[in-house]
């Protein structure tokens, strides 16, 4: 009874602490484009999973629906490309954190149509096949949801870590920001007043030829 209770706990734990992951489901027109994006930190996992909604169950796919994919990082480095596809999947470990992006192309097609993606993206603890792992090390179910805690903590302080370093990156940005600000003022009040002081010297040396004073 004790046991049954704190695997309930546990994972009561894991799903409140996990990210929370579902599929998109969104429309394409032929001859358009269409990109989602994805902030991945470094060294973690990502998987994906997209096929194209077949609009006549039971029937092949139209030869109009098929699709471009690509997934590039926010350096430009491509990580999966897929060609005339109705489905596809991609998986691969981040070599560098930052913006992912996944863009998905229709070809063009005279009359236009619209294809339907649903798109699974994954990151991080969720990327990981849990009953996989389950299967292939044949470990007790107690076990199982201790390991899915722990990398559920690793995850949340690696991502502390890493909203810390953003944190400060933005803060010395707003130092140098502000430092360079100040120093624009100062320069601004110099020009300005030196402006003045030539101008106050032109009117007074004016007047006195003129002999108004």
């Amino acid at each position: 009874m004790v046991n049954q209770r704190c695997r309930v706990l546990l994972f009561l734990i894991v799903g409140f602490l996990s990210p929370i992951v579902q599929s998109i489901r969104f429309d394409l027109e032929s001859g358009h484009t269409k990109c989602i994006s994805e902030d991945i930190k470094s060294n973690s996992m990502t998987v994906g999973h997209y096929f194209i909604v077949n609009p006549n169950d039971g029937h092949p796919m139209p030869e109009s629906h098929k699709i471009t994919v690509r997934v590039t990082s926010s350096y430009g480095n491509s990580y999966h490309y897929a060609d005339h596809v109705e489905s596809g999947q991609f998986a691969f470990q981040a070599a560098e954190a930052g913006d992912y992006m996944a863009c998905f192309w229709a070809a063009d097609h005279k009359p236009q149509t619209t294809v339907t993606i649903d798109f699974d993206w994954r990151s991080g603890v969720a990327a990981k096949d849990w009953g996989n792992v389950a299967k292939k090390g044949s470990v007790e179910a107690m076990e199982l949801e201790l390991k899915k805690l722990y990398d559920t903590v690793t995850s949340i302080h690696d991502e502390m870590f890493y909203l810390r370093e953003r944190e400060e990156e933005m803060q010395e940005l707003n130092k140098s920001t502000n430092s360079r600000m100040a120093w624009l003022s100062f320069l601004s009040f110099v020009v300005c007043s030196s402006v003045a002081a030539l101008q106050f010297w032109h009117l007074k040396t004016f007047f006195q030829k003129k002999k108004l004073i």
